[in-house]
């Protein structure tokens, strides 16, 4: 790490923000010289990186509870704060290419309202609308912002993904009716695994929204909590979306099974009437077909339709029985 000419393959940028929405890039020479001095610096890393990791234990006065946070393979949402220091895990939804929005990207950081340093291994989308917003000078002014902005964008992000999953659901609602049950019920069955994964990270993120609108921070002044408390309220609509997606999954599905043993007992009801209609008639027929002596009709030229008409007429005395009793 001691090669300035040479950045580690896991840095991404250093921005310093220059208070009118814009910022300015510093290379990694830079960073080595200025950390622990520069005001209003954004440090983004790759947490794979083992050197970087290193270079910040070796050279900065981060503790490693905050090293662990930053640079752990294996996360969930959440917030902690120690003598005016922000240290939280957020994750979004992956818009990657040939990615699954359920397979949800994390981002890392730690703030101490004056310099951010971030971590992430896949990127998201949220990060690259912050550097764009900063190249054309309409970003953040001041580090609480950024992390607010950033914050925002990554919930807000979540809207079209939960869109997609209910327009799924209320397109398979329309097919109800008319549709193949079998692949209603496979794709019913794929949206309620994505919706729940989904889930899975966004209830925690949730808490982790409502413990840092309540964390003591000098840095983070009533304005900021106001923007906090909404975005943590656009969090809990998330929620309650995917909750209504599952439950009307829960319910179509209840509908296709019910549908799907309905369709069985009426097959199954067309079969046993056809058996009760036919098992006299098959036993008539079988005990007619004894071949033993003195069985009538055996020498009568017209036995067979006699023997016809007798099976005719107890079939429609049957179907007349069943009609009466109303079981047809």
């Amino acid at each position: 790490m001691n090669d300035t000419n040479n950045p580690p393959k896991g840095f991404f940028h250093a921005l310093v923000l220059d208070q009118k929405g814009g910022a300015i890039k510093l290379n990694w020479e830079d960073v080595l010289q200025s950390w622990n001095s520069q005001d209003k610096l954004w440090l983004h890393l790759d947490y794979t990186d083992q050197q970087l990791h290193s270079w910040l234990q070796n050279n900065t006065k981060l503790n490693d509870i905050i090293l662990d946070t930053l640079f752990n393979e294996d996360s969930r949402p959440n917030v902690m704060s120690r003598d005016n220091e922000l240290s939280a895990v957020f994750r979004g939804i992956n818009v990657n290419p040939n990615s699954k929005p359920e397979d949800m990207v994390s981002i890392r950081l730690w703030t101490d309202g004056r310099r951010m340093l971030s971590t992430r291994k896949r990127a998201l989308i949220s990060t690259q609308e912050i550097v764009t917003d900063l190249n054309n000078g309409t970003g953040p002014k001041e580090i609480p912002q950024l992390l607010i902005s950033w914050v925002d964008k990554i919930i807000k992000g979540m809207s079209a993904t939960v869109d997609t999953l209910e327009g799924i659901l209320l397109q398979q609602e329309n097919e109800f009716d008319d549709g193949d049950l079998s692949l209603i019920r496979s794709t019913l069955h794929d949206t309620r695994k994505q919706s729940s994964k989904i889930r899975h990270f966004l209830a925690p993120q949730r808490d982790a929204l409502n413990r840092l609108v309540n964390k003591q921070l000098d840095w983070l002044n009533d304005m900021h909590r106001l923007k906090l408390n909404s975005i943590a309220a656009q969090q809990v609509l998330h929620i309650e979306d995917i909750d209504a997606v599952r439950d009307r999954i829960v319910m179509l599905q209840e509908e296709i099974t019910n549908e799907i043993s309905e369709q069985m007992n009426q097959r199954s009801y067309v079969l046993t009437i056809v058996a009760a209609i036919f098992l006299p008639l098959s036993f008539f027929t079988g005990l007619m077909g004894i071949n033993v002596g003195g069985m009538p009709g055996l020498d009568s030229s017209i036995g067979f339709w006699i023997v016809s008409s007798i099976c005719l007429i107890v079939s429609v005395v049957m179907v007349g029985i069943f009609i009466w009793k109303k079981w047809i």
